[in-house]
């Protein structure tokens, strides 16, 4: 184990509190471990961390990012995605091996989602030509949480938000049962609505196929 993600999981294991761990278990389904350590002492925790240790190495990056996604307890995972998020605008185009190999390995929304509306959506942006070649395959992905993301990543881009993608990328997914796309392309369309309402009541008028629950979430703030 890299001594960087030793001495990170000495500093977590002796905050672990197992009566918040079953807690936060359950909660979040029995989907994953948890050492008990809820998000504000864990930011003051990775805080005192990076005072003491730096942020991790650059060059070691991907190597210390993939051994915290192997620890067991879901707050390394958080972890992971904190440091990554504050390198994020350092990374080179094929970083995005290593995000995508975080998106599909141990996916629920907590970590698909934190790495959709942030790293990948500043990644695609710093990198036009990685944003197209990926687009394309997680389109078409059998893995929905890829797709899922392909309908997430423009979350933050307000009026820089490709539309016209964001329409053709929901139309790709209609009809879908699954209840996590529905509900990205209800807030997807809520997120951009807080910037530009008229073409997204105009699109879910248009479209007919729409699920209801993706309907309602884009409606929620601006209704009919």
């Amino acid at each position: 184990m890299h001594s960087y993600v030793l001495s990170l999981k000495t500093l977590f294991e002796q905050k672990a509190d197992p009566a918040q761990a079953g807690r936060m278990k359950k909660y979040m389904r029995d989907q994953f471990e948890y050492l008990g350590i809820k998000t504000p002492q864990r930011a003051a925790l990775t805080k005192e961390f990076i005072g003491e240790y730096g942020l991790p190495p650059f060059d070691q990056l991907d190597v210390i990012l993939r051994e915290l996604w192997s620890l067991p307890q879901r707050e390394f995972q958080y972890a992971a995605i904190g440091f990554l998020g504050r390198l994020e605008n350092k990374l080179e185009s094929d970083f995005i091996t290593v995000i995508e190999y975080l998106l599909v390995t141990k996916s629920w929304w907590d970590t698909v989602d934190t790495l959709a509306g942030n790293s990948v959506g500043t990644h695609f942006k710093r990198f036009p030509k990685v944003r197209e070649k990926y687009l394309k395959k997680w389109r078409k992905s059998d893995n929905f949480w890829l797709r899922r993301t392909t309908i997430l990543f423009q979350l933050g881009y307000k009026q820089d938000t490709d539309f016209d993608l964001l329409c053709e990328i929901i139309k790709e997914n209609l009809g879908s049962d699954e209840f996590f796309i529905n509900k990205a392309i209800g807030w997807a369309l809520r997120q951009y609505a807080h910037t530009n309402p008229v073409p997204v009541k105009r699109f879910v008028k248009a479209t007919k196929d729409l699920h209801p629950l993706s309907r309602r979430e884009a409606l929620k703030n601006i209704g009919e």
